[in-house]
């Protein structure tokens, strides 16, 4: 860092910069928005950050983010719990959840398998899926409905391919449905990105694998 930086402001421009998408520029930028909050302004985020790492986990049954032990959106009764979709990162959750279609469940896979960075299937909340689907199969008799349907929603890029044929070949001997998102979004792009006519119409003409 430039010695005409002192050492508290080289310090949160080399934090920033560890952001994802945060370059160099973008770093020093943010680090003199931050110096011009007033005290309580930047208190606030400050708190906002610690208070989000010391409160925010992942749910028990879908690994989304959450405050509780099981999330919102797995206590919502009303949900279908017959269709699972299954997302690599709670961000792509949250993008199907502003279009205000899918009525489903939902299961978080934190990642895709990605070789090149030495993420392995076991890696990833693969087995916790494939128990979720078998205790929802022993606890149809007490009146759950089992799971009929997984939707795979993984990017459409090499990984998200991948991981989505990998899925598509432990659970179809399962007996259960299981298809993924169309390609209405464009190869390589990012559902986070997406817009919502977009995600609505992937998820309509979805397509059995």
């Amino acid at each position: 860092m430039p010695s005409y930086f002192t050492r508290p402001l080289s310090r949160l421009v080399a934090e920033l910069e560890k952001l994802p998408g945060v370059g160099p520029k973008s770093a020093q930028r943010l680090a003199f928005f931050i110096l011009r909050m007033n005290d309580e302004e930047a208190q606030n985020l400050a708190q906002a950050i610690v208070e989000a790492k010391s409160h925010v986990q992942t749910c028990r049954v879908c690994f989304n983010y959450t405050d509780q032990d099981i999330c919102e959106i797995c206590r919502d009764e009303r949900r279908d719990t017959g269709c699972i979709c299954v997302v690599a990162d709670a961000r792509d959750l949250v993008a199907f959840e502003r279009t205000n279609e899918y009525k489903g469940r939902y299961h978080v896979l934190q990642g895709v398998i990605s070789p090149m960075d030495g993420i392995g299937p076991e890696r990833l909340r693969i087995r916790e899926l494939q128990q979720r689907i078998a205790q929802a199969q022993q606890d149809n008799g007490s009146g759950a409905h089992p799971v009929s349907e997984i939707i795979i929603a993984t990017n459409p890029t090499i990984e998200g391919d991948a991981t989505a044929m990998y899925l598509a070949g432990i659970l179809k001997p399962l007996g259960i449905k299981v298809t993924r998102i169309a390609h209405g979004m464009p190869v390589g792009g990012d559902l986070d990105y997406a817009d919502q006519a977009t995600l609505i119409q992937s998820l309509e003409w979805r397509r059995e694998i």
